[in-house]
């Protein structure tokens, strides 16, 4: 068992690290806790071609901007791993892994976080354990007939595992687009969407994403009409090399089928498909399980809350899920604005 701490901090990807930033200026005593064996986080578990959509110097945690990479405008997700783990350094940030929490309880007036290399015990606890352990896949009719090859998005690596087959890619954001393009040049490719791809116009990326983030939340903050935020602007971001897929003619979209078959899938219509793979690029859930001892759910599945404090206990905190616990706070450059203000309140608590 460990001493009392003023934070836990459960997830040591870029939202924990942001947290651990902060918490070290406000000179807060803390761990960060991180189920992986290496620090990046989920970038370390990216597709080989994945690259970031903004330049270096706007996706950068508080504190350090991140530096270019030679010749990518847009950095590579090992990039990204090799920048977070200097800043992981260059902070001395306390961060103990492998550990993987197994739950939270109320032990009165302490958290006590339960874990398989032992026991903590914290006034206040920052969940940021991201999306990446929890893929979704929708429950389409005769899913689990199909004989092929089923991944999703977090067991893709690259074009080379499928070349000359045929692969049926689904989902139409961002994952969806850049795996298809990876795979246009060398595969017999089927895309199918919901609905028509919704590219943002050429010259976006991640900063103008950010700023309409933003501006949504400021707007709902004060009352004023939602402005859409980023489904506003459009579903995918064009970087290069959707663009150049996209351009050439290779990268089209076809409407979601009704149902797979064993050996492909079929549309309302009476058209079919065989394939030899399926990679379902259709999104994560929040990993929130280790929160469940405290009961915070409401009977919907959700955890209300104000900016990133759970309304239930204002000791939790929850970081780096999506908007709706912070503008763009899923993002490198988001998260560190929605990491201060989650400190700031934890510091004012305390």
């Amino acid at each position: 068992m460990n001493g009392t701490l003023d934070v836990v901090v459960i997830g040591g990807g870029q939202a924990g690290l942001a947290a651990g930033y902060h918490l070290r200026r406000a000179e807060l005593d803390f761990v960060v806790l991180d189920a992986g064996a290496a620090p990046g986080g989920a970038w370390r578990h990216a597709w080989d071609s994945l690259h970031l959509f903004s330049p270096a110097a706007y996706s950068s945690l508080p504190g350090r901007i991140m530096p270019p990479q030679q010749g990518e405008p847009f950095p590579e997700a090992r990039h990204v791993v090799e920048y977070l783990t200097d800043y992981e350094q260059r902070y001395e940030l306390p961060v103990v892994r492998p550990v993987r929490v197994r739950g939270v309880h109320d032990a009165g007036e302490l958290l006590r976080v339960e874990a398989d290399s032992g026991t903590w015990h914290a006034r206040a606890v920052i969940s940021a354990t991201g999306t990446w352990s929890r893929p979704f896949v929708p429950a389409v009719p005769g899913r689990d007939t199909f004989r092929g090859r089923r991944l999703h998005t977090v067991e893709y690596r690259g074009p080379q595992d499928f070349a000359g087959q045929r692969v049926i890619v689904v989902g139409g954001g961002n994952s969806g687009a850049q795996i298809a393009a990876d795979l246009a040049y060398d595969t017999d490719l089927t895309w199918a969407t919901l609905r028509d791809p919704r590219y943002l116009p050429d010259d976006i990326d991640g900063r103008a994403l950010f700023d309409a983030a933003t501006a949504r939340r400021r707007a709902l903050d004060a009352g004023r009409p939602d402005t859409g935020g980023i489904a506003a602007l459009g579903d995918i971001v064009a970087v290069p090399p959707v663009r150049e897929a996209r351009d050439s003619g290779l990268l089209k979209a076809t409407p979601m089928f009704e149902r797979l078959t064993p050996t492909g899938v079929a549309w309302p219509d009476g058209m079919t498909a065989d394939a030899d793979a399926v990679i379902w690029c259709t999104g994560f859930r929040p990993a929130l399980t280790h929160l469940t001892p405290l009961g915070l759910r409401t009977a919907e599945g959700r955890i209300p809350t104000q900016g990133t404090r759970s309304l239930a206990d204002p000791r939790v905190h929850l970081l780096g899920y999506g908007d709706w616990t912070g503008p763009a706070s899923a993002t490198l450059v988001g998260v560190g604005r929605t990491a201060r203000e989650a400190v700031r309140a934890i510091a004012e608590l305390l």
